[in-house]
């Protein structure tokens, strides 16, 4: 990934089997979403997404359909798993295995649910090791992201974190609906919790350990009101900005509207993009002239403050990577051609 950022707006799930004549159309849906209803992280799911009776023909419309489209973004199936029960361990071992095996090529990783304290995320990490190697793989090809969503996981938050360092683990997601049950929270009536200590303690390990991190998922996605159901934007919105001002990487999205939401709320707007990179260039032309400290606008500008500009200027190198076709829409075609071009040593 450019400047290596590795992008991950949006983490959507898409139902891998759904009760209708077409039990890929969700999936396909996701597969050929274009501008920017297109995810940056795709997630075909066979655990909470698909029923108990449709798991089985899930993971077949995953090997199936995943190689029929080029789609330019990652492609994470979610498995089954419960750090309390072996059967479902053992399903998503199976699940594992048949993927690693059929479309290996096609997968950047697999995403395990309900994992517990950091043995059981060295267990999960271990079985997509074994998958590797037997079906001929290099060691780490095959990455894991895990969501946090039971209390082991949450108390074992950073050391699970510092395994991510040396290992293939990539991302740390948020689940707060079985994270709630868990703990015995009560539905008052008013919506979910905010949950600001985990997810700034989310944001925070992730950064420290390179892995990305992750919003859970909003699934009021309808209001009603006078006889009209209309699509709850504002909600969502309100929530997505709100992972982006603590830090996280991306937001988990259910629906194309909230994948639309999450990518732009996750995107450098024109105008700071426009902010940074004018003073990137400006920064440059001054210590081309010799100049000893730069001030800009007001603002001394040492190491920390440019790699603030820089930050910007490379997360939208890297969404131009994935998704050009979003960059080109959402910017001038001057201020694109300049971001591309700047040069970012801050010597």
């Amino acid at each position: 990934m450019t400047d290596d950022i590795r992008l991950c707006r949006t983490f959507q799930t898409a139902p891998a089997a759904v009760p209708k004549d077409d039990s890929a159309k969700y999936l396909v849906s996701a597969l050929e979403a274009e501008g920017f209803q297109a995810p940056d992280w795709l997630v075909p799911d066979m655990e909470d997404g698909t029923a108990p009776n449709m798991k089985a023909e899930g993971l077949e419309n995953t090997i199936e359909k995943v190689p029929e489209y080029d789609f330019p973004g990652e492609i994470w199936p979610r498995v089954e798993w419960s750090y309390e029960d072996a059967e479902y361990r053992e399903k998503g071992r199976d699940q594992i295995d048949q993927l690693v095996a059929e479309i290996g090529d096609e997968i950047d990783g697999v995403v395990v649910p309900k994992v517990g304290r950091l043995e059981d995320v060295e267990r999960a990490a271990e079985v997509v090791a074994e998958a590797e190697s037997e079906y001929g793989y290099e060691d780490g090809s095959i990455g894991l992201s895990i969501i946090i969503e039971t209390g082991r996981a949450r108390s074992d938050l950073r050391e699970i974190a510092k395994f991510g360092e040396d290992s293939r683990l990539t991302g740390l997601v948020f689940g707060p609906v079985d994270y709630a049950a868990e703990l015995g929270g009560r539905d008052l009536g008013d919506g979910m919790p905010r949950w600001d200590g985990l997810l700034e303690a989310l944001s925070n390990e992730a950064s420290a350990a390179g892995l990305v991190s992750i919003g859970g998922p909003f699934d009021d996605l309808f209001k009603e009101r006078a006889g009209l159901t209309f699509y709850n934007a504002d909600d969502y919105a309100d929530q997505v900005e709100h992972e982006a001002q603590l830090g996280l990487d991306g937001s988990w999205s259910l629906y194309p509207k909230q994948t639309l939401q999450a990518n732009t709320v996750h995107m450098p707007t024109p105008e700071e993009l426009e902010r940074d990179v004018s003073k990137i260039e400006r920064f440059n032309a001054a210590k081309a002239e010799g100049t000893g400290a730069v001030t800009l606008d007001g603002q001394m500008v040492d190491e920390a403050t440019f790699k603030n500009f820089r930050n910007t200027v490379q997360q939208v190198r890297a969404i131009h990577e994935m998704r050009p076709g979003q960059t080109e829409e959402y910017y001038d075609e001057d201020l694109l051609e300049r971001t591309l071009d700047l040069e970012l040593s801050y010597e």
